[in-house]
């Protein structure tokens, strides 16, 4: 009997939904070292599915379907959702993102929970965060951290 997953996934994968996925693989293998393995079409030639991997997680796209409901965040005008990436060098995967065409919505800075961290939107309307692990913080150290960072915070949200 196989796993109860495919192989070379863990328990949850990413799915996106992009305007044009030639294009959004493509900035991904630049951006952050992405690897195409698998891509099929419809009979009019959009892409019906992809599987790409990032690290050693995989990712799964494919193209807009409009009629169907089947929107990009480009076409929603935003998204709520953000795929975190954690890499060896955030500094280094930040500047070559940045290369390859993503926004930056926070620079690489070192945060209170113990991760070096920042903040990213690619050409394709999704957010992406990414984080090199710097040290493991006790709770109470973090609650400490955590009480100062949002007091020097501007416009902090309430807890």
């Amino acid at each position: 009997m196989p796993d109860f997953k495919r192989e070379g996934f863990h328990t949850v994968t990413p799915y996106m939904v992009v305007k044009n996925s030639r294009q959004a693989i493509d900035f991904y293998k630049k951006a952050f070292g992405a690897e195409e393995l698998m891509f099929s079409t419809t009979p009019d030639g959009a892409c019906m599915h992809a599987d790409i991997k990032i690290g050693d997680s995989i990712v799964m796209l494919n193209d807009e379907f409009p009629k169907f409901g089947v929107l990009s965040p480009l076409a929603r005008g935003g998204t709520s959702v953000t795929l975190h990436l954690y890499v060896p060098d955030v500094d280094a995967a930040f500047a070559r993102a940045v290369a390859a065409g993503a926004t930056v919505k926070m620079p690489p800075a070192d945060m209170f929970w113990g991760d070096r961290y920042c903040q990213l939107t690619d050409p394709f309307g999704h957010s992406w965060s990414i984080a090199t692990r710097k040290e493991d913080p006790t709770p109470e150290q973090m609650a400490e951290r955590a009480q100062k960072a949002f007091a020097e915070m501007k416009d902090c949200p309430s807890a």
